[in-house]
Formats: C-alpha cells, structure tokens, sequence
C-alpha cells in the first residue's frame, strides 16, 4: 500500500499525549496477512494515529524512509525480509530519529526474545493481539519516545551552546593573546648593559596574562631604578592594574614616574624608595578602585660606586650574591602596597663590590611547588644562584626556569615568575 493511501480518523483519538512533548502521530503496521493488518491498523486509527501498512518488509523501508514512523508494529515471521532483518535495516535507516519497535510473534521462549532484543525491537506482542495490551504497550511506546525526543532536543540545545561558548572562547583567546603581547611590551628591554653593570628582565605569566611586573629606569645622572611588582591574583584584572603601575614607574615618561623628582638644572633624582612606595600606597587607596593589593621591591642603584638603597612592599627578599659565592638574602619585609592607608615603609642598604650581583624575585619562583608541595623558598633559590653562579645574563634566567620546572615536575607554574638581574662590573679601570 502507497503512502498516499493512507487512513486517518484522529477525532476519534482517545490516548492522551504528554504535556510539553510532541505526540507520536504516525504508526507503521507490516505484515504479509491483510486480514492482520486490517484488524490491527482498524484499532490503531481509533486511537487518533495516523496509520500506514505494508505487506512486506522490503515495501515497509521504502515507506519508512519516506515519512518516518515513530512507531512500528511488525510481524515476525514475513516472506523474503522477516521482522527481525527488517527491524535491523530499519534501525540503520533511521539514523538520529528513533522510531519505536514493537515486535509481532508467536513466539515466546526466553531465546527467541533475546534474538528480537538484539535485532533492536524494544516491545513484543504474542499473537492473537489483544487490543486493550497493544494499547498499553503503544502508550509505553509513546512515553519514551516523549522523553527520548525531550533528551535529543536538549541534546541539540547543549550542542549548539557549547558551540556558541567555543566560538567567545576563541574570540576571548584571540584577545587575551593580544594582551599577552601588550602586557609584554611593557617592558621595552630584556637586557641593558651600562658601563658598570648588566640589568636582565624575566617575566613569564601562569596564564594568557598576570600580575607580575617589572622594569628599570634612568634615575638621574649615574643612577638606575628598578623594580619588581607582584600583583594579587591572575588574569585581566591583575594584567590592567599593572598596566596602571607601569605608567606610575615609567621609564619613557620621567616626568609621570612617581619615583623621580626633577631638578632645577632639568635632571632627575631618584626620590627616597620608602617615600616612594608610601606615594604609590596613597594612589592605589585614593584613585584605583580595586580590590586587588601588590607586593613591591623598588631600588635605587648608584652605578658609579655599586650602593644600592631599596624599600621592600611584602615582596621576597633580594638576594646579593657576593664575588666569593656568598649569599646574602636580607630585608624588613614590610607591609604590600594597597591594603591599609598611613602604613610607612623602611629604607635599607647593600653595597656591592666588582663581580657582586643583585637578584629580585617574586614569590612565584620562592612558592613554586613541587609535587609532594614542598616549596622552592629562599633555601632554593640560594641553592641554585649556587649552581647559576658562572651562568650571567639572560642566559641565567634562563638556566633557572629549566631548573624551576625541573623542581616543580611541570614547565607550567602555578603562580607568575618574574625577576631582575643586575650584575656590578664596576669602573673599567682603564677608562
């Protein structure tokens, strides 16, 4: 029989559809006995279905394929394609949509039902069908289609939002990738040789983008700053407000670095670290709201003699690593910057000699974990100055990295490293 042949009388319709779900309208009968099918599509039609029939598995593809029953009673046992080959090929044919199966045999033993289940019928009906239990078994039938359809349609809906989140996880990774190369050029120069010493840049984010900073500047004539920013927390937000601090300490821009003071002969003075600090605590607390707080090392470096005032802002200690090997890592501490207004900072000195150099750090090389989650600390960083003793320059930073990873088990860090290198030469005693 031709899909335009079929019957419909769905004002007769008496089985009740789930609320929220589209009904299972249309009901596939297959059997090679026209009496079965007249008997079974007569009972199915008063039930408010649209009914089709075919008398053959081969024709029951065919119309499947077309309209796509959602549900199928079929005979077992068929001329040509019997009911178990034809619920395989109609399981293949379907694809996503899946159309209920009930199975129609005589059959009852455990085995030849187990045969059925697996050929992919989900119901069984013993002939003679009886009209109250195909009912039943037609309304099962229908809840789980109901719920089947309800799970794919949340399915789509799942794909195609995670298909809309990948596409702003692109567009956020594409910018934060622009951030990472803008928060990178923050620092003009990696490595700057002047006639009486070496300064090196590390600076390496957890992430697309950090909190850590640091930088030097020209200080007024024989002098250089420098200075090592630690951020609370990770990402955008710790990127932007070390953005800001960059132009408090800029290095292009003499005139707006809180640090310096100009002269009347048109120079600039490296103003008192402590001071300093104090200034940048007042501009956090009065102009930035932000929750976030730094920690902060800022020294002055006089190049002509090797004497260096710092102030320290809850930063780690700087380490000076003498000529000799010794190691010296030393400091008040003090409060970080951003937290509570009217709080002072303290000034102290180290001197170094030819061949003396000064390390800064952040604490995401002294607190990086290994994975037991002992923590480098400032014995570990003593122990590979140690080792690093020979190794200057960028090249040193370098060794410490591989070193770092080493120690923690993962070239990625929890937190965001970075340092400063200033190795003293001294006076060239031939100049």
């Amino acid at each position: 029989m031709s899909v335009s042949s079929r019957q419909i009388d769905v004002e007769t319709a008496t089985v009740p559809m789930s609320i929220g779900a589209p009904p299972a309208h249309r009901v596939l009968v297959v059997d090679d006995s026209r009496l079965q099918r007249k008997i079974l599509c007569s009972s199915v039609k008063r039930w408010g279905f649209d009914v089709y029939e075919a008398e053959s598995g081969a024709e029951a593809l065919k119309i499947a394929a077309e309209v796509q029953p959602d549900l199928v009673l079929s005979d077992w046992m068929m001329p040509g394609m019997n009911g178990l080959e034809f619920c395989k090929a109609f399981r293949t044919q379907s694809g996503e949509r899946y159309g209920y199966f009930i199975l129609l045999t005589s059959k009852s033993e455990k085995n030849e039902v187990a045969m059925g289940l697996e050929s992919g019928a989900d119901d069984f009906l013993t002939k003679p069908v009886d009209a109250n239990e195909l009912r039943a078994r037609i309304a099962a039938g229908e809840r789980i289609l109901v719920m089947q359809r309800e799970l794919t349609r949340k399915n789509d809906l799942i794909s195609e939002t995670l298909g809309e989140l990948q596409r702003v996880y692109d567009s956020l990774d594409n910018d934060l990738l622009e951030a990472k190369k803008l928060q990178q050029s923050l620092i003009r120069e990696r490595n700057k040789s002047f006639d009486t010493g070496d300064v090196s840049l590390m600076l390496r984010s957890s992430g697309h983008v950090g909190g850590d900073l640091v930088g030097f500047f020209a200080a007024g004539p024989g002098h250089l700053g420098l200075f090592s920013i630690d951020v609370s927390g990770h990402g955008i937000s710790s990127a932007l407000m070390t953005a800001r601090l960059a132009g408090y300490l800029s290095a292009a821009a003499p005139d707006q670095n809180v640090a310096l003071q100009r002269l009347v002969d048109g120079t600039y003075a490296f103003l008192p670290p402590e001071n300093v600090i104090e200034t940048l605590n007042d501009l956090v607390l009065d102009e930035m709201e932000t929750e976030h707080y730094f920690t902060l090392l800022l020294a002055d470096v006089d190049l002509t003699n090797g004497h260096v005032r710092m102030a320290q802002a809850g930063h780690p200690h700087p380490a000076v690593q003498r000529k000799d090997g010794t190691i010296e890592q030393n400091g008040p501490g003090g409060f970080p910057v951003g937290l509570m207004s009217g709080i002072s900072f303290t000034q102290f000195e180290t001197q170094l000699e030819p061949g003396d150099r000064l390390l800064l750090l952040s604490d995401g090389v002294t607190e990086c974990p290994n994975l037991y989650g002992d923590m480098v600390e400032e014995s570990g960083v003593e122990e590979m100055m140690r080792d690093l003793a020979d190794v200057c320059g960028p090249a040193f930073f370098e060794a410490m990295l591989w070193r770092l990873g080493e120690f923690a088990g993962a070239q990625s860090f929890p937190d965001d490293v970075s340092g400063i290198l200033f190795e003293y030469h001294g006076a060239d005693p031939k100049k």
